[in-house]
């Protein structure tokens, strides 16, 4: 088991409803959760399947150099980038097309 954080934004009613399913709501869109990496997988291809227009971030504790992993989906202004092994976020410019 492990820690889930999952964060919403402009997803479909219906998915923010199958998402309390496995996760508490504590916030509009923000979701938490101690699954299984198996259930943590299946999230995610709801998530995947699911999300629309809007975006998604998942992020879960893990035993990597960090401690944490986080994956997104959808068009964001904030972007996963590797640096020397560890996984930062990187901001595009307020003009980028693609957001």
């Amino acid at each position: 088991m492990s820690f889930l954080v999952v964060v919403t934004e402009n997803v479909p009613p219906r998915l923010r409803g199958r998402l309390a399913i496995w996760l508490l709501e504590v916030r509009a869109g923000v979701y938490i959760g101690d699954v299984s990496r198996r259930t943590r997988e299946m999230i995610w291809q709801q998530l995947s399947e699911g999300h629309g227009d809007g975006n998604v971030v998942m992020a879960w504790a893990s035993a990597h150099e960090s401690g944490y992993e986080f994956q997104t989906l959808g068009p964001n202004r904030r972007l996963p980038v590797e640096f020397d092994g560890l996984r930062l976020v990187a901001f595009q410019p307020l003009d980028s097309p693609d957001l």
